[in-house]
This record gives C-alpha cells, structure tokens and sequence, in this order.
C-alpha cells in the first residue's frame, strides 16, 4: 500500500552504518578530536598499559611469553614484562593483550558489556613501535578503535550473559585501530572490521564465573587477529559486507540496533563513557566492594557471622564459593566479598593464588548469600549492591552503593588514577610513570615523539 511503512532489512541497514562510521573515522584528524576526548584516549592507554604490567609476575603469562617467543620472527614490539622481551609485532600483541586482562584492573566502557580500550591497546602498541609512528597518531588510532568497538558493541544486544566480549569483540578493535593507524582508506577499513570479525573467539561469559584461565588469552588472540585481518585485507583476503550481521545476529543471535552506529557520530564521544578501576575485580561487584569498605567504618569484620548481598542481575551470575584460579576469585561474588571484609580492599593482595585455600577466607565465603535488588534502577545506577553483615551478637549494618566509583556518573580524580598508574610501573620501569605523565598532559613534544623512542624511554 502506498504511504505505508516498509520492512526494515537490518543486514543492509548494518551495513550502511559501517559505511558511514568509517568514512567518518578515515577522515578524522587528532586536531577534530576535543581536548577532554584526546586526554581520555591518552588516560586510557596509560591506565591499560599499566595493567599490563601489572600481569608481569603471573606464572601461567610468563610461560606464554617463553612459548611465544620460540616462534616469533625479528623483535620489533616490546612485551612489558620487565624482563626486555621483545618480538615481533604479531607475537608481541597476543602476549601484551593476554596480559591487559589478567589483573582485572583494565578500563572499560560503561554503557554496554565492553573493553573498548583492551581490544585496541595491545594491537596498536606493538604496530605503533614497529612502524616507528608517533604518539599523536597513536591516539589519534585509539580515538577511532575505541569509537567503533564500542558502537559495533552497542549495535548488537543480547538478554542474556552468554558471549563474553572479551572474545566476540577484540579482534573488531584491533582491526579499526590499526586499520586507523595505517591509514587506510574508509573502504579498506570497513572491510578490514568486516574480516575481523569472522575471525573472533565465541568465548562463553561462564568460563569467567568457573576460572578457566584461556578467557584471559582472548583479548590476545584478538589483537593477533586484528592485525592480520588489516594484512588480509590489503591482499584481498576479505569478508563480506553483510559480515557483521552475519556473525553477531545470524551466527551469534544478537539483536541489531544499526542505529548505534551512527546516532551522535562526531558529537557523542565511546571514550566519554569509559570506567576506571581501583578494585582488581570483575566491575558487576564494584559496587558490592564500596558497600563493604563503607561496613568496614561501622563494625569489626572479626565480629561477621553472615554475609548477604542483594544486587544486579549481571552481579548475581558471579556465583561461585569455591573458586578454582585466581580468575574465578575476581568473578566470585562470595570471595569478593569475604575478601573485602577480612583486608579492607579489593586489591591485587585480595585475589592472590594463596587466598583461594586458605582456611578463613574459605568459611567465610560459606557465609555469603545473594539475592536480587528489586527494582532495579535505570542507568547509571544499574549495578547497585545492597550489602549487609550480620555479627556475631546478631546485630545487623547494612551499606549500599548505587553506582561504584570509576565511570562517568562518579569518575575518580585524574590524580587517583595517575596514582594507580606510578604504583604499578615505577619498581619495573622507572623511567616509565615520567613518559606517560608527559602523554596524559598531552605535552606537544611527547605527542610528536616517535612511540618507539618513547618506549625505549620507558624501558630503559
């Protein structure tokens, strides 16, 4: 009938989109890039860098540097491991983006389930070395990575927590941020992203919750892939047009927003929505820490009988009250919170191979019950946590927190996270928390500076 609304074809309209996302991202020049937007994008590459390096003690990672390093041709990126390993860029990226995620204490993007800055952080440092780009280009690179791995990721919706994003998502990162780093054209960029795609891990949410470690491997495996499916492209070794529809609604049944894409392109900024951590955890149980910490001023954790928290659908999956790794532990709602009452943080120290066996932290995640927070708020307080202890004399405190510390509703002070940043990289390299401090200002000589001199700085 004439006049009458048309179907919608979502595969089309999905493709229109990137069309338009990377003939905006091709054309966009670091001085088109607000200020805030360029100190964020640089924030964010400092804060995952360090959580890099954070990962450099962990047995299981050095043993994959080691057996990385057996295959990989000329050194030509570094491996931030404080040991001077260096390899090729390849090799350097899965070793490097195995790392980012290993600590839990990486950025991530907020309004949706998304590390936007881990799936393009580990590609673009090894590439960015290795082709002797500058700092300038690099953010520049991270600016566009960052927008498109958090639009492909709000483009597609899923009801539940099936797919984990760390695999699904990566390899589309570190194909748009290397792609932008190369400067290819809008054409060879969506094609590049279009591969990238087919190439990624259909890693399940429920290995985070039970601790098999190979989740921690997926961000790597995606930089890895990133960076060829850019080589691919550039010899005509492409997917499809429709590839982006065919892997996250066809193949993966997500729903497809297309309009996510494109709505607010060039005003509306992915890194403006990202979240630091302080907490070395899964983010769902931020809240639930800040609500313990805020217990810690009202009553002796000595005096805990029982644990219960009512909190989010996404913090009820982290049921888990014997964790197996260290993994598992930062996913477990019941050690997070045990943790947090018998140290009074949710650091590093909280989640440490030791704390999985020993005898007090085990009884008293045996004391954790979890239940819904009914209704739910809207976003931004849509991870709330209602935590109470109950004491041995029975008496019972109660905190809640709406919303942790970290995103864009309640963002830490700039210093906070410097902080976390030198506390992390001044024993391994001391000459690295100085460097980034030049970057995060965006001092113009640190920005023109070649980012292999720069980290040949930082790693001296």
């Amino acid at each position: 009938m004439d006049g009458a609304p048309q179907p919608t074809d979502p595969a089309r309209e999905i493709v229109a989109g990137i069309d338009s996302l990377t003939r905006w991202a091709a054309d966009l020049r670091f001085e088109d890039i607000p200020e805030p937007i360029r100190v964020r994008a640089a924030t964010v590459l400092a804060d995952d860098l360090a959580a890099i390096v954070a990962a450099r003690e962990e047995p299981e990672l050095i043993g994959l540097t080691q057996g990385m390093a057996t295959s990989s041709g000329a050194a030509e990126a570094t491996v931030f491991d404080g040991r001077g390993t260096r390899l090729d860029r390849y090799s350097a990226a899965t070793v490097n983006g195995s790392a980012a995620d290993w600590c839990e204490l990486d950025e991530g993007y907020r309004r949706v389930i998304c590390h936007a800055g881990l799936y393009c952080v580990p590609a673009l440092l090894a590439e960015a070395e290795a082709s002797r780009a500058t700092a300038r280009d690099l953010l520049r690179a991270l600016t566009v990575g960052y927008e498109i791995s958090g639009r492909v990721a709000r483009a597609f919706g899923w009801a539940t927590l099936t797919l984990h994003p760390h695999g699904s998502l990566a390899a589309v990162g570190a194909a748009a941020s290397v792609a932008a780093l190369r400067g290819l054209t809008a054409e060879e960029m969506a094609k590049a992203i279009s591969t990238a795609c087919t190439l990624v891990v259909p890693g399940p949410f429920n290995h985070t919750v039970e601790g098999a470690l190979v989740r921690n491997v997926w961000p790597g495996v995606g930089a890895w892939s990133g960076l060829r499916a850019v080589d691919w492209t550039l010899c005509g070794i492409t997917g499809r047009p429709e590839s982006l529809h065919d892997v996250y609604a066809s193949a993966f049944n997500g729903e497809p927003h297309p309009g996510e894409l494109t709505d607010g392109l060039g005003k509306e900024w992915a890194l403006s929505d990202g979240y630091h951590k302080l907490h070395a955890c899964c983010q769902y149980a931020h809240s639930a820490v800040e609500a313990s910490l805020a217990l810690h001023a009202k009553a002796d954790a000595s005096k805990i009988r029982e644990i219960h928290i009512d909190t989010h659908w996404k913090g009820r999956h982290l049921d888990n009250a014997q964790p197996a790794t260290t993994l598992a532990a930062k996913f477990s709602m019941q050690h997070i919170l045990a943790a947090t009452a018998q140290f009074g943080h949710a650091g590093a120290e909280a989640f440490h191979a030791s704390t999985l066996t020993a005898p007090e932290l085990a009884a008293m995640r045996e004391k954790v019950t979890i239940g819904a927070y009914d209704p739910e708020p809207e976003w931004p307080n849509d991870r709330p946590a209602r935590v109470t202890w109950v004491l041995s004399d029975g008496a019972r405190v109660t905190e809640e927190c709406l919303s942790a510390r970290g995103g864009p509703d309640r963002p830490f002070d700039p210093s906070e996270v410097r902080a976390k940043i030198r506390g992390i990289v001044d024993a391994p390299y001391p000459a690295m928390g100085a460097a980034l401090e030049r970057l995060l200002d965006l001092d113009p000589a640190a920005l023109d500076r070649s980012w292999a001199d720069t980290v040949t700085e930082m790693t001296a």
